[in-house]
């Protein structure tokens, strides 16, 4: 029988995003997250900068966390923290804390991978989505993955196909990159990309075996086509931008759908959720809910402030480790890859 009074704080470091979040058992009580801007003028996460901001944040992200649950230190039952994967520095600075908060409160620690997490968000009670049955598939993309996770349980998962190079994440940004849009450039993509042509331009899609995927080589015909074109008309980009955004998001969102086609071929399962940083791309959301109707799958797609890094998502898992019994000891260390 469950306890009906669980709390969870959990606390997410990974990458350049400080957050905390309490859960009332599988319900979330708060969700705070403090961004970092100052990574825009540098085009990318720079992870010195990063880190040092995660311990500027810290304590007044958590603070929050638990003023808006309405919650005390006093009434936790635990404490979950992301172990990995991530930035080093950053995962340090949020594994470090949860230590010595578990230990002053003689509260228990649970360790989290932030994969999992993004693929268990689904499970968060949250009125209006439903909740995924096991077995299902997961596509988990991001700045940092691409994966198509077999779910049988809460701890039992299987990566059946990933990126051989390059995330759809940084396939999105190198992209608006080259088209010279500003850091982070998915969502100005997906912006545009509303308003254009999603068949103004063809790209080749890469021929990988299997289930695996591959965005290098696309990354770098964008760039040939658009050196191509700026040479012939140098206000091209200008002119076109709304439909080489449409086209570059077409074409991403067909390499993915094609994977994730076979993977239902393949596996039997037709129920598929996403997670992750890119999912909250409205093109893969509506292109994947069309899916319902042209298939007969049942799809599952997080809500917009689970689909970015964020607590709520490693406290859920949390909860389910903590039901589990499944906790850490002070010894536990923060990895920049983990086995998944």
């Amino acid at each position: 029988m469950q306890n009906p009074e669980v709390f969870i704080l959990a606390i997410e470091s990974s990458c350049d995003d400080t957050a905390a979040a309490v859960l009332h058992n599988d319900k979330v009580l708060s969700n705070v997250v403090a961004n970092q801007l100052i990574h825009n003028q540098y085009g990318g996460v720079v992870p010195e900068l990063a880190s040092r901001a995660h311990q500027q944040n810290i304590v007044p992200v958590i603070d929050a966390a638990l003023r808006k649950a309405n919650v005390q230190k006093e009434q936790l039952n635990a404490i979950a923290f992301t172990q990995g994967p991530g930035l080093m520095g950053s995962l340090l600075v949020g594994t470090s804390f949860s230590k010595s908060l578990s230990l002053a409160l003689k509260v228990p620690l649970i360790a989290v991978n932030h994969m999992h997490a993004h693929i268990l968000a689904h499970f968060i009670d949250e009125e209006g989505y439903d909740k995924p049955e096991f077995p299902f598939l997961a596509l988990t993309i991001s700045g940092g993955h691409t994966q198509i996770v077999k779910v049988n349980s809460f701890f039992d998962m299987e990566i059946i196909g990933e990126t051989t190079d390059d995330a759809v994440g940084e396939a999105f940004d190198k992209s608006a990159k080259i088209l010279g849009l500003p850091y982070p450039g998915g969502p100005l993509i997906d912006k545009y990309a509303k308003e254009g042509n999603p068949k103004a331009f063809a790209f080749t899609k890469p021929k990988v075996p299997g289930l695996d995927f591959s965005f290098s080589g696309l990354k770098t015909a964008i760039l040939y086509f658009i050196q191509k074109n700026k040479q012939e008309n140098p206000n091209f980009i200008e002119e076109k931008l709304n439909d080489i955004c449409a086209s570059i998001q077409h074409t991403i969102i067909e390499i993915l759908m094609d994977k994730i086609k076979l993977a239902v071929k393949e596996t039997g399962i037709t129920q598929i959720a996403i997670g992750g940083g890119v999912s909250a791309n409205s093109g893969i959301r509506n292109t994947l809910k069309e899916t319902e109707t042209q298939y007969g799958w049942k799809t599952f797609i997080p809500k917009f402030e689970y689909t970015t890094d964020n607590a709520a998502m490693i406290g859920i898992v949390g909860y389910q480790k903590y039901l589990a019994n499944q906790f850490e000891n002070a010894a536990v260390v923060s990895k920049a890859r983990i086995e998944f």
